[in-house]
C-alpha cells in the first residue's frame, strides 16, 4: 500500500513547513509533489493535513505515518550509503574462525595491522573447535575460515597459505633425542599431548600414527600451546606442533625437536571463503596482509602463491 517515496515526501513536507521547499528538497515539481499527496491520502482513504493551517499541521493519520518515515527513512539512507560503501570495498563484514590452535601466533598481528588500513571492516574471531566453521561459511555466518582439512563445498574457494612440517617437541634429554626422525612405533611407549580436538583431525594420527596403525600409550590433552610446552620440558609427554610453533622454545632450549619419519609430515593452511566474497577488496587485502605477517613472523614454512 505504502511506497517509500510517499514517506519521503511527507517527511520532506514536515521538515520544510511548505510545499515549495518541500518540492525544492526533492528535487520534483510542486505540481508532481501534489499528485503524490493526494495519491497518499486516496490510499489511506483520509486527509494528511489540516487544510489551510498556518503553519502546516498534520492529522491524526498524518502524524501516524510521520513517525513511520522517520523511522523507515533514515534507516534506509543508511543502508543505501552502506551498500555504495560495500560496491567499492571500502566497507564489510570480516568474522573469522580459525581451527588451529597455533594459528593465533601469526594472526593476532595480522589483525592488529588490518585493523589500521581498513576501520570500517567489522572484525571478528572465534576458535573453530566447537563448531563446524565450514557449514557456518556456508550459511554465510562466517566469512572466513582458517583451515588444514579443506573438503569440497559448493561455492567456497580454498586459498593456500603456506606449508609446514610437524616435529615431535621432546624433553631434552628424552632417548628419542638420539634418533634423526621418529617412527611410528617410536610413540608406542609415549603420552601424547594433543589438543582437545578429534584426533583424525591432527595430523600426527591421520599422517603418521594411523598409517602405520600405532596407538600411543596415553593422550593427555591441553588447550594451550604453552602449557603443552611446559608438560614436555618436564617429562610429562611428548606433542607434534607445526615447526613454527616450536621456534621460540627451540631458540630458549626448553626442548628439543625431531621431523616424523624420513620425510616429515607436511601440511598446508588455507584460508576457506564463499566465491561471492573473495574478491572484495577488504578480502584480498586480509590476505595479503595474513601472507606478509606470516613471512615476517614464521620460520620454517614454505608461503603459497
Amino acid at each position: 500500500m505504502l511506497e517509500l517515496r510517499h514517506l519521503k515526501t511527507l517527511l520532506a513536507l514536515y521538515e520544510c513547513g511548505s510545499l515549495v521547499a518541500a518540492a525544492e528538497r526533492l528535487h520534483v515539481t510542486q505540481s508532481a509533489l501534489s499528485h503524490q499527496i493526494k495519491d497518499l491520502e486516496d490510499k489511506i482513504s483520509g486527509s494528511l493535513f489540516v487544510r489551510k493551517s498556518r503553519p502546516l499541521r498534520l492529522t491524526t493519520a498524518g502524524y501516524k505515518l510521520l513517525h513511520l518515515a522517520q523511522e523507515v527513512v533514515p534507516q534506509v539512507k543508511a543502508v543505501e550509503r552502506e551498500l555504495g560503501r560495500l560496491a567499492t570495498g571500502e566497507t564489510g563484514r570480516l568474522h573469522i574462525a580459525i581451527e588451529c590452535h597455533s594459528c593465533y601466533q601469526w594472526l593476532m598481528p595480522t589483525l592488529n595491522q588490518y585493523r589500521q588500513h581498513w576501520p570500517d571492516v567489522e572484525l571478528d574471531l572465534a576458535s573453530g573447535f566447537n563448531f563446524a566453521p565450514l557449514p557456518a561459511l556456508c550459511r554465510a555466518d562466517l566469512d572466513l575460515v582458517v583451515t588444514a582439512d579443506p573438503e569440497p563445498l559448493d561455492g567456497i574457494s580454498y586459498i593456500p597459505l603456506f606449508r609446514y612440517e610437524s616435529l615431535l617437541a621432546l624433553p631434552k634429554e628424552h632417548p628419542l633425542t638420539k634418533k634423526r626422525f621418529i617412527e611410528p612405533q617410536d610413540l608406542a611407549n609415549e603420552t601424547l599431548i594433543i589438543y582437545p580436538v578429534e584426533q583424525g583431525r591432527l595430523d600426527i594420527f591421520k599422517q603418521f600414527l594411523d598409517l602405520a596403525g600405532v596407538e600411543p600409550k596415553a593422550i593427555r590433552t591441553s588447550e594451550l600451546t604453552l602449557m603443552m610446552i611446559q608438560l614436555i620440558a618436564s617429562g610429562r609427554g611428548v606433542c607434534a606442533l607445526p615447526n613454527w610453533a616450536l621456534t621460540e622454545y627451540l631458540e630458549k632450549a626448553y626442548i628439543t625437536a625431531k621431523p616424523l619419519g624420513k620425510e616429515g609430515v607436511w601440511s598446508t593452511l588455507y584460508f576457506a571463503a564463499r566465491d561471492d566474497q573473495l574478491n572484495a577488496p577488504y578480502m584480498q587485502d586480509f590476505i595479503l596482509t595474513a601472507k606478509d605477517t606470516c613471512v615476517e613472523t614464521l620460520q620454517g614454512i614454505t608461503l603459497l602463491k
